[in-house]
């Protein structure tokens, strides 16, 4: 999806509230003569004498026929989310109303919006770059406190400023670099290789520290996935249950009752938990069991937390130990949980706190200490880096194209190490640039934004 230069020039409308029936409905215009088109069917004030941020009632009519009584709300350019006129009409929530209104001024020569077209015009008009523009879809679709606060020190640009940061001062070297090229027969130096090894050298600390935040990243926009495993009848099942406070799960005395996965979100102070109830692990000759066996191991080598389960009343501590050596085989975090405290000897307890003072003793069945569960799974999943307000990259694009800064970058040590020529030295700094500028926009191709764009909503 790319827009034309004459596309852009179109005044667009689309509905910016979520689609169906509600109380009110907010339907948005954007374009040089989008205050013009809606004061020719608004009736009540003149419009274009209105100034910016003001709301003005009245009624928008079709000829002599009255359509709805309405708030219009003024964004005169460049004062405006686009930087263009913009004007919000605010309308009854009846779909019939909605299509009435928007089918009006379709009529008057105002184009249906494409996705993410408002943003897009924001970002070309330079409201902001295009890490911003990208965490403007991040806000909206939030779905906790970690991943809105990501969005929005990314949106009000936290990250883009370090970024131009560092391309402001590689530029400045490149300059240099390459002015030397001209003065190539006079052998004069512009650029101190020592101040410019330093500089590299710094950037990529920061690099490498964004490059190292994807993880944590990653986490607070998609969730946590966290497997529970143990054995059949160690209690998984009702555990999720009790997490969900719902019976999404089927509980059964009979072992083996899961076969596949059941999976649903948690909110855990603020991070989204994608917690999978697996199949128990045991030896067994039942072939659907076993394939569910199989899931659940590929399951737990690829979960970022593992949550093993057994059952008090129905595991030795020679047992626990064989299969905590297992889990610190596979490299995944993971809590050594006791369930069904009310039928454990206390013979087994205080073996369990002297040799593993980490466990969690609770009842999923009866809900007890489900609290300190979820302290101790928030504890091993690390936001102290988030909390203190650091730059956290989330966007799989920024990612890549950090990896490749970080690529570049060596190169360019590597060619101050082996003293190559100023015009191989001055490639490499480019490339730099070039992927740095990726991130904020200064570098873009149509496929690149249409990308982008086309993955927000039409009112968007």
């Amino acid at each position: 999806m790319s827009f034309s230069l004459a596309e852009r020039e179109d005044t667009i409308i689309a509905l910016a509230t979520p689609q169906g029936v509600g109380a009110i409905a907010v339907i948005r215009l954007s374009g040089k003569n989008a205050i013009k088109i809606v004061n020719e069917v608004f009736y009540g004030k003149d419009l274009e004498k209105q100034p910016s941020h003001t709301i003005h009632f009245g009624t928008i009519r079709d000829g002599e026929k009255i359509i709805d009584e309405v708030l219009v709300s003024l964004f005169v350019t460049p004062k405006s989310f686009t930087k263009e006129n913009v004007v919000e009409i605010s309308t009854h929530g009846s779909s019939y109303i909605i299509n009435q209104v928007i089918r009006l001024f379709v009529k008057k020569g105002v184009r249906p919006a494409k996705p993410g077209e408002f943003t897009q015009r924001a970002f070309l008009n330079g409201q902001f770059d295009l890490a911003q523009a990208e965490a403007v879809a991040d806000l909206i679709h939030a779905d906790s406190e970690a991943s809105h606060s990501a969005a929005l020190n990314q949106m009000r640009g936290g990250f883009s400023s370090e970024i131009q940061e560092l391309r402001t001062q590689l530029i400045h070297f490149a300059s240099m670099i390459e002015l030397e090229l001209d003065f190539t027969e006079e052998d004069v130096e512009f650029a101190s290789r020592d101040d410019l090894r330093a500089l590299v050298e710094r950037l990529l600390r920061v690099v490498e520290e964004l490059i190292l935040s994807f993880d944590l990243g990653n986490v607070i926009k998609n969730g946590v996935p966290t497997v529970i495993a143990g054995k059949p009848n160690a209690g998984k099942s009702t555990l999720l249950n009790a997490l969900l406070n719902e019976e999404k799960a089927i509980v059964s005395d009979i072992a083996g009752t899961t076969r596949d996965f059941i999976e649903d979100e948690i909110n855990i102070g603020g991070v989204i938990f994608r917690f999978i109830d697996t199949a128990g692990l045991r030896e067994t000759t039942d072939t659907i069991e076993a394939i569910g066996v199989s899931r659940t191991q590929e399951k737990m080598k690829t979960a970022s937390l593992i949550l093993y389960l057994f059952d008090l009343g129905d595991t030795d501590l020679v047992e626990i130990n064989r299969d905590i050596n297992k889990l610190e085989n596979l490299g995944v975090p993971f809590v050594k949980v006791a369930n069904k405290i009310d039928k454990a000897n206390s013979l087994l307890i205080n073996e369990l706190k002297e040799k593993h003072p980490d466990t969690i003793f609770i009842s999923a069945g009866n809900k007890d200490n489900l609290e300190g569960l979820k302290a101790k799974i928030l504890e091993l999943v690390n936001l102290d880096k988030f909390k203190t307000g650091n730059t956290v990259v989330t966007n799989i694009r920024h990612y890549d194209s950090l990896t490749k800064t970080r690529e570049s970058l060596l190169d360019v040590l590597g060619g101050l190490d082996n003293e190559v020529t100023n015009d191989f030295l001055a490639m490499d700094i480019r490339r730099s640039l070039h992927f740095l500028g990726e991130i904020t926009g200064e570098i873009t191709t149509d496929d690149l934004l249409a990308n982008i764009f086309s993955k927000f909503c039409i009112g968007k």
